[in-house]
């Protein structure tokens, strides 16, 4: 086993990787940025080595620096995490050229792989499912337009280096086409350095299932399935093990395709081989089709763990350090069923952008496995993936798991940040989901449903209010108490735009009455616990001039200054920033007319490109930026005309 290993990777899968090798003995170099320089991987390493400024290319992307770091701290090998350099085979030969060992496969099975259509070539010949194609090496317009109507519509077009649901797009008709060519091929260069694309063939009714594989060069073993049809916009939301539906017969189907998907590439490390499923009419054998192979740790690997009992980060390193695999296939269990649910920094009512912030408060319930990257008092960063933290839970069944996983999502708090936390919440009470009847379009169909706001309960609001004043902490019994009639104090919040003016009655040491529009609420306390007339205090926490409480998966509630208040006035003549980010095209000019809903600039953020349109029609202005400019939120792009100039 190795004495010292580097983590060429930050957030959780860095802490996660950290924590496996603790338990091994092994100690751990950390690498960070200069906007990652207090994060909690660094925290948590034995060492760590600044390796420069805060965007990827300028640190994560730098292999010559990371591969200097471990040589200069004496380690023996770098395990890459995923993102960043996790499938870059160049990386890979300069590790192994350094002297040094990669935890993960080989630079030639990674290229075999790294090429959607190259890949998908090498897999008919050896004999595994694909999806019905174009994977050739002519990018035309027209020729892809070509094979597009050959296929038959709908097709998904991909890109080739792509991942994460970057640089695919949907295409329903041929007469969005074009467009959807070019938006695709765009954004796989601005993501890839690489814009060719291929076009396959839409399943209707698809699932994505895939299948764990670890091999030690030579041959190797799966681990079973997961299910991770939940997605929004090809980006997965939760994840579960095993697959509902599946067949002994089907999982042995895909099982034995993943093993020779990996033994015909001379496979060794941790693999996740994903497979499209037709889930029209039930689960069949011959009605799965190969989809690509990720040659790393996926983000979903603890649900596989949950299920089966290995550390996939402790067989990692023990095959990279040249041990055989721990176990044959048949000896390695499947015991059970498995959720992983990934919470974000996002704003769902803005259509899922990606958040930054401070994180004021973050607390995980116990039971619950939180593999997380941040702790209360950081900062999300524009300049990372927005992941707060992967929740998982496993139960004796799928529905005492996803039981578990409702309740859990429920309980955990987060504060200083939006988050995707109620959606997670409404996808577990979802029937159809509960029932175990999943599609890739199972998010979009049901969008306005899942994204609902909840009412705002009379109690929330009293608990804000409570909150708001510092009424709510034990040193504040008598605050506000007067001996001869009850004191009255007024506060006033604003939530999703709503202004509420809250008046209180203080009647007692332990006794509040809050009278709101239409309603009155009576506070009690006792034992030191307060109760909303009767109710249990949800629990709510203030931070700066807001208060969260934690009701419907967190209540957020503006506190308004009365000394301090000042009237914004909002112009819809302003194209604002939703997110920090870079400007990535100014697709307009002065002078020019637009339509609504035109484009008119793309922002870059979060490592993907967001459109902003055009919320009226009108003439532009003025542009305020250029391309390449970094922004923040909020800041003006673009201004039309008034309305009565236009």
């Amino acid at each position: 086993m190795f004495e010292k290993i580097l983590i060429a990777n930050r957030g959780e899968i860095a802490c996660r990787v950290m924590e496996t090798a603790r338990s091994l003995g092994v100690r751990t170099v950390a690498v960070y940025s200069d906007a990652d320089r207090t994060a909690r991987h660094v925290a948590l390493a034995d060492e760590a080595a600044h390796i420069g400024g805060p965007a990827p290319a300028e640190s994560y992307l730098r292999g010559e620096a990371i591969i200097e770091a471990a040589l200069e701290r004496g380690a023996e090998a770098i395990h890459p995490g995923y993102g960043f350099l996790s499938e870059n085979p160049d990386f890979v030969e300069a590790v192994e050229a350094a002297g040094l060992v990669f935890i993960g496969p080989s630079a030639k099975a990674i290229r075999a792989m790294g090429l959607k259509d190259a890949a998908k070539a090498l897999m008919e010949e050896a004999g595994v499912p694909v999806v019905p194609g174009y994977h050739g090496a002519e990018q035309s317009d027209a020729h892809l337009a070509e094979a597009a109507g050959r296929i038959g519509y709908p097709v998904l077009i991909k890109a080739v280096a792509g991942g994460g649901g970057k640089g695919m797009r949907l295409v329903e008709e041929e007469a969005d086409f074009a467009e959807a060519l070019a938006s695709a091929r765009a954004e796989a260069r601005g993501a890839f350095g690489n814009e060719a694309v291929l076009v396959e063939k839409f399943v209707t009714k698809p699932r994505h299932i895939e299948v764990q594989v670890f091999g030690d060069g030579t041959r190797a073993v799966h681990l079973y399935e997961r299910d991770c049809s939940l997605q929004r916009r090809h980006q997965k939301v939760i994840e579960e093990a095993p697959a509902p539906g599946m067949t002994p017969e089907m999982r042995a189907a895909m099982g034995e395709a993943a093993v020779r998907a990996a033994e015909a590439i001379g496979y060794k490390g941790a693999g996740t081989v994903e497979f499209i499923v037709d889930g029209e009419g039930g689960l069949s054998p011959d009605g799965f089709f190969f989809m690509e192979m990720n040659t790393r740790l996926q983000v979903e690997h603890p649900v596989t763990e949950a299920v089966t009992g290995i550390d996939l980060v402790e067989w990692q390193l023990r095959v990279a350090a040249g041990e055989d695999l721990p176990l044959l296939q048949e000896e390695i269990p499947l015991v059970g069923h498995a959720f992983e649910a990934r919470l974000y920094a996002e704003d769902v009512p803005k259509g899922f952008l990606p958040a930054t912030g401070r994180l004021d408060h973050l607390r995980f319930p116990e039971g619950v496995r939180a593999d997380t990257g941040v702790r209360a008092g950081d900062t999300i960063s524009p300049h990372y993936d927005p992941m707060i933290a992967k929740l998982v839970t496993h139960g004796a069944t799928r529905e005492i798991a996803l039981a578990r996983m409702s309740r859990a999502l429920e309980e955990a708090e987060v504060a200083g940040t939006v988050t995707n936390l109620a959606f997670l919440g409404a996808l577990t009470r979802h029937p159809g989901f509960a029932a175990g009847d999943v599609d890739t379009g199972l998010i979009g169909r049901d969008l306005e449903m899942l994204t609902a706001e909840p009412e705002t309960a009379p109690h929330v609001v009293a608990e804000a209010a409570l909150t708001a004043l510092g009424l709510d902490g034990p040193a504040a019994a008598h605050q506000g108490f007067s001996l001869w009639q009850p004191l009255m104090q007024r506060v006033v919040l604003v939530r999703g735009g709503e202004e509420l003016v809250v008046r209180l009655a203080v009647l007692g040491p332990d006794r509040i009455e809050f009278r709101l529009p239409g309603d009155t609420v009576l506070a009690e306390r006792e034992a030191g616990h307060w109760r909303f007339d009767g109710m249990p205090a949800c629990g709510a926490v203030r931070h700066g001039g807001r208060v969260t409480v934690f009701a419907h998966h967190g209540q957020g509630f503006d506190i308004v200054d009365p000394l301090a208040r000042a009237a914004a006035a909002h112009s819809s003549d302003a194209i604002e920033a939703p997110m920090p980010g870079r400007v990535a095209q100014i697709l307009v000019s002065a002078g020019d007319a637009v339509e609504a809903g035109a484009r008119l600039a793309v922002l870059e953020a979060m490592k993907m490109e967001h459109g902003l349109k055009a919320g009226r029609s009108g003439r532009v202005a003025e542009v305020l930026v250029a391309e390449g400019d970094q922004v923040e939120a909020g800041a003006a792009l673009l201004r039309l005309e008034p309305e009565d100039e236009a």
